[in-house]
């Protein structure tokens, strides 16, 4: 590869990790991760471990390979950093059949963990928002609404039930739509077009009883 195109890639990347470091700036955990290593380079190992603690202020829920290529990491480098930051008891991690789910440590419920996960996947997120939006929504519907099998919603929603997000005694619904609705507003923008439009149309669907 030609030099300048080198140099175009690494300093693409350190404006990548500069700029998720400066989403997390109001949070206390950053600047938790800028101790330098023992084998050096502790500048851009701070700037890294700053952007991955910045990165899941605003993307709670990511899994390992989502922090790696968002932040355009190696794996070995991603999986050395977020090791030191969950050793440092900065980052949480938590189980989620195949993945490895990152969050701020000490931020989110279990629930709240367990929910982002599943709001972390497009098609248990789309018949979360579908039922938030009408709660008479009947398996079919929500299948004809994301373009995919019947099967398929039965078998996530019989996931959703056991993780306690949807309740399937009489009909679909959400079980505790206010952490579901809020977990949406916050993170709109980390999770895909259907979260964004939802939040901004949400105010049709929160009611207040004072």
């Amino acid at each position: 590869m030609p030099r300048g195109e080198d140099s175009s890639v690494d300093e693409g990347k350190r404006a990548t990790l500069r700029r998720f470091a400066a989403l997390g700036a109001a949070t206390p955990l950053v600047g938790l991760g800028d101790a330098k290593d023992a084998d050096g380079d502790g500048a851009d190992r701070s700037d890294a471990r700053d952007a991955i603690v910045g990165y899941l202020a605003a993307t709670p829920g990511a899994h390992f390979s989502k922090i790696r290529d968002d932040l355009q990491l190696g794996t070995g480098e991603t999986q050395h950093h977020l090791r030191r930051l969950g050793s440092a008891g900065v980052v949480t991690s938590r189980k989620d059949g195949d993945y490895s789910r990152f969050f701020p440590t000490g931020r989110f419920s279990e629930y709240e963990q367990v929910a982002l996960g599943y709001l972390r996947r497009s098609t248990p997120r789309g018949m979360l928002i579908e039922l938030l939006r009408d709660p008479d929504a009947t398996g079919s519907d929500l299948a004809d609404a994301l373009d995919v099998s019947r099967a398929t919603v039965s078998n996530y929603a019989a996931d959703l039930d056991e993780a306690g997000l949807m309740t399937r005694e009489d009909g679909y619904a959400v079980a505790k739509p206010e952490v579901v609705i809020t977990l949406l507003l916050r993170y709109a923008d980390s999770f895909g077009a259907d979260a964004a439009t939802f939040a901004a149309e949400a105010d049709r669907y929160i009611r207040f009883d004072p």
